[in-house]
């Protein structure tokens, strides 16, 4: 379940279309509005590996228990994500804490945000994991032959 704690921040914009209201200093700029695709663990670090070599990675989840990765994606991948072994949890909107702090209670960031794609790109998400499933499964049918 998400729980971004309300860190949602409202910043107003100048009537004259110029910017943000000066003041207080500059106010950072809005972090894009997400979805969270959560898979197993072990599926998910192979995903960020194959993305990391291929296309770059968004920021990544990781809860404290090691059981699942969240991958954050732009806002609407939910309504249209079917991939079996995955969920993807809508937001309705809550945008990104800018702290530097996960948005989602019990997590750690793997990827922090800022040191790869500000999302994860869903169409290369599935096919990263569909490929770190296949990875899986030919390394568990050569333990199992292996007699591991």
């Amino acid at each position: 379940m998400l729980d971004t704690g309300g860190a949602h921040r409202s910043y107003a914009a100048r009537g004259d279309g110029l910017g943000p209201i000066r003041g207080g200093g500059d106010r950072p700029p809005a972090a894009p509005a997400w979805d969270l695709v959560t898979v197993p663990s072990r599926q998910g670090l192979e995903a960020v590996d194959i993305l990391r070599l291929r296309t770059g990675v968004g920021p990544v989840l990781h809860d404290v228990s090691g059981d699942t990765l969240g991958f954050l994606v732009p806002e609407g991948t939910a309504a249209g994500w079917d991939l079996p072994g995955s969920a993807c949890a809508q937001t309705h909107g809550r945008v990104r804490r800018s702290t530097g702090e996960p948005p989602v209670a019990g997590t750690r960031w793997l990827v922090p945000p800022g040191q790869g794609n500000p999302v994860n790109d869903p169409i290369l998400l599935r096919l990263a994991l569909g490929e770190a499933a296949r990875t899986i499964e030919a390394a568990d049918g050569i333990q199992a032959a292996d007699g591991r």
